[in-house]
């Protein structure tokens, strides 16, 4: 098996990613659900990622902990999604993206939220693009991105189970969670994410060195996704109106990088 040339390898993860948005999109006119969307997501990104390596002749161990490390990201996150919607209906931010953009926005979202969603994915997988293409053998910063990943999955995951659980607890109902890890950071879960993509961005430059720069989009794409787009603004502008109590919660707890509470610290 002869090395796939990069453009072509790039070609063939958006072409994937497409793809996987189509069905998705196909499954979300029937249900009447956008927010499918947020269970592809990770799919999406882990799909491009794992035909990267597997399109390749190389099958260090380089490849084998990425790809191993990416699939379980993209399980773990994807289960999780579909778990915690399921039964739930459109999301909030889906419905209200639906009367904005009404009549039609069943047709408007395949380029509104599925098609972008492909494409934002595929560029978040230019890590392993970026790996797939090298000989050298592993690293220090293969080492340390595969500690920082694999340090970021757990992180993500205990701060959705902890979540979960608190959620459940029919006593919690109406207070907000600043146990655990959100006693730290108010979103555990997206300080965790954004590591894990760090994780891959630096295995990436273990594998190609400066010609790996380029793939820096990946974790900077998803820091501010996660910061400023989808996930820390819109959510705590939507929690903060519904639950004042959330205010006092942002003022003494850090929005992401986990820290002592403020009226904690000496």
């Amino acid at each position: 098996m002869t090395a796939a040339p990069p453009l072509l390898l790039a070609l063939a993860g958006l072409a994937l990613a497409l793809g996987l948005a189509l069905l998705t999109w196909l499954a979300s006119l029937v249900r009447g659900d956008a927010s499918l969307a947020d269970r592809a997501w990770p799919f999406l990104i882990a799909g491009p990622a794992l035909l990267y390596l597997g399109m390749q002749p190389g099958t260090g161990s380089r490849t084998w902990l990425m790809a191993a490390l990416g699939l379980v990201w993209g399980l773990r996150l994807g289960i999780y999604i579909t778990w915690r919607n399921w039964g739930h209906g459109e999301d909030r931010r889906y419905r209200d993206m639906r009367q904005r953009n009404e009549p039609g926005f069943g047709w408007k979202s395949l380029y509104l939220v599925f098609g972008l969603q492909a494409v934002l994915a595929w560029i978040v997988s230019a890590p392993f693009l970026a790996a797939a293409d090298s000989a050298r053998p592993p690293n220090w910063l293969d080492a340390a991105g595969a500690s920082l990943a694999a340090f970021g999955i757990a992180f993500e995951a205990i701060g959705d189970m902890q979540l979960a659980r608190f959620r459940a607890d029919p006593a919690h109902r109406g207070e907000v969670m600043d146990r655990g890890l959100w006693r730290y950071s108010r979103h555990p879960n997206y300080f965790g994410e954004a590591c894990v993509w760090w994780g891959f961005w630096l295995m990436a430059l273990g594998a190609s060195g400066f010609q790996a720069l380029w793939s820096a989009i990946s974790p900077l794409l998803m820091t501010g996704l996660l910061l400023e787009v989808s996930g820390v603004r819109l959510l705590e502008k939507d929690i903060e109106e519904r639950r004042p109590a959330y205010r006092d919660y942002m003022a003494r707890t850090s929005a992401f990088v986990p820290a002592p509470p403020r009226r904690e610290r000496s």
